[in-house]
């Protein structure tokens, strides 16, 4: 339900602000409901016992004078007298007596019900109704006319008190339009209390989120400061509530932040520093040891086998080193930020397959290639050279056979073109725990590779040189086995698209 909610009403302001006219809305109501329901009965109670009062004396007055057993005439005089001793009260009366019937001031008393009737007939008590007549409230009362001899019992020795039913009856109808009109006017009192109420909530509402939201929209904007890198930013701390804890706790834990980060910026310094001045301290002696150690290959021949052998276990252990030194000091000039990149329009094609023959993999690599010229971009011939390096060599060593190499254009909707380079191998690919770390510096996936002629570099160096460029590498699995590397190199000058000739492959 939250999701189809407008993302402004969202915000911590809308729910205050309708929190508050929720509470203030029901507060109202309830209030204005008991308000309502007391006054309306108090009203409507003190109207109706006056009423019943005065009628209930009119008609014991009356009783005085009539018979015990009344004609049409005698009951048209007590509907009279009844209404002739309130003049000014707009009753309507009437009187019965069997089959008889007495209205004053007409015949026009609609709004007795049988059930009163009844009711009357059945007691000495005085009952009332309240009934709508035309959508007018009426109340409507009924008592019956008793007679005794004084004393009750009939025998004139003022030893009794019973009254007896005469069998006689009077009914009064009043209308209660002036009290519904009080009803009436209480409710629009309460309407405009009930409005004036929530008006009053939403000024305050909107008091208290903006007294609310100030100190989280500092948090907000310091948090974007600080996930943008600025660890010295800090929250005014003001008052002792909870949100100025909440900012202190901030400040806490902004200022262990950027010890942390500070302490560990300072370790990686002195990491890059060593393993640079490592490196270039290692250069010299190692260029040293690789010129004797040609010497000595040289002279291998005119050894006993076991020197021999130690001689090209010595020579490979330093060639080994000596590339290891190179990538370290590669590694240390991307994070010292001193890499350069000198670009030059070269062709993609041609570029790869010198890449290949340089090192002598014409035979062990499948390439399926542009022709010449067709397709040519800006890049840097040296750092390209390391990127296609690399990626043959890794699937050489750790792949299986067919090694294939791939160079094509993929344009996007956009318009914007990439040179695509696709080095694909028939292994057993990459464990899938290990494909987001691939790129990672030292990482060597698999224990079996912990020991490998590899350093754990040239993929991270290969992806930092993509990068500079502008590129984008990826590794995946091949659905039907095998690893797949994927380097996106944008084309700086437009090439038309290969066609099937140009990609003819070349074995």
């Amino acid at each position: 339900m939250l999701a189809r909610v407008p993302l402004p009403l969202r915000g911590l302001r809308a729910r205050l602000v309708a929190a508050f006219v929720l509470v203030a809305v029901v507060s109202a109501l309830s209030t204005g409901a008991l308000a309502f329901r007391e006054a309306r009965t108090g009203v409507l109670q003190q109207s109706q016992d006056s009423v019943i009062q005065q009628f209930r004396k009119s008609v014991d007055s009356v009783a005085r004078y009539t018979p015990a057993k009344p004609n049409q005439g005698d009951l048209q005089t007590a509907a009279n007298r009844v209404l002739y001793d309130n003049p000014s009260q707009g009753w309507r009366v009437l009187a019965t007596y069997g089959e008889l019937r007495a209205w004053a001031p007409g015949a026009d008393f609609e709004g007795l019900s049988p059930e009163l009737r009844r009711t009357v007939a059945t007691t000495s008590a005085t009952v009332f109704q309240r009934v709508d007549v035309d959508g007018r409230p009426w109340l409507v009362v009924g008592t019956p006319v008793t007679y005794g001899d004084g004393d009750g019992d009939g025998d004139g020795d003022g030893d009794g008190t019973r009254s007896q039913l005469s069998g006689m009856a009077m009914y009064l109808m009043v209308s209660q339009h002036t009290e519904d009109g009080y009803v009436q006017a209480m409710v629009s009192g309460i309407e405009r209390a009930t409005v004036v109420a929530l008006a009053l909530a939403v000024v305050l509402a909107l008091l208290a989120a903006s007294g609310v939201l100030r100190p989280v929209r500092a948090l907000r904007g310091a948090t974007r400061r600080m996930a943008e890198g600025h660890l010295d930013v800090r929250l005014a701390v003001n008052g002792s509530d909870e949100l100025a804890e909440l900012s202190q706790s901030f400040n806490d834990t902004a200022a262990a932040l950027e010890r942390s980060v500070a302490e560990l910026r300072r370790m990686e310094a002195r990491a890059r520093r060593f393993a640079a001045d490592v490196s270039h301290e290692l250069r010299t002696p190692l260029t040293a040891m690789a010129a004797l150690t040609d010497v000595l290959d040289e002279n291998a021949l005119h050894h006993d086998r076991e020197t021999g052998d130690a001689l090209r276990l010595i020579s490979e252990g330093t060639t080994r080193l000596s590339g290891l030194v190179e990538d370290l000091m590669e590694i240390s000039r991307f994070d010292a930020g001193a890499v350069t990149l000198n670009p030059d329009e070269v062709d993609l094609a041609e570029s790869v397959r010198r890449t290949l023959a340089s090192r002598g993999w014409q035979d062990r690599v499948e390439t399926r290639l542009p022709g010449p010229g067709v397709l040519r971009t800006r890049v840097d011939p040296r750092r390209l050279d390391v990127v296609v390096a690399n990626l043959v060599g890794n699937a050489l060593r750790h792949g299986a056979p067919p090694v294939r190499l791939a160079v094509s254009v993929r344009r996007e909707p956009a318009g914007v073109a990439w040179a695509v380079i696709e080095v694909t191998d028939g292994g057993p690919g990459i464990a899938e725990e290990a494909l987001p770390y691939v790129f990672e510096r030292f990482y060597k996936a698999g224990a079996s590779r912990a020991r490998s002629e590899s350093s754990g570099l040239g993929l991270a160096i290969t992806a930092e040189n993509v990068h500079l460029h502008g590129g984008r590498i990826s590794a995946a699995n091949r659905p039907q086995g095998g690893a797949a590397f994927t380097v996106e190199l944008p084309l700086h000058r437009e090439s038309p698209v290969p066609g099937q000739d140009a990609l003819a492959g070349v074995r």
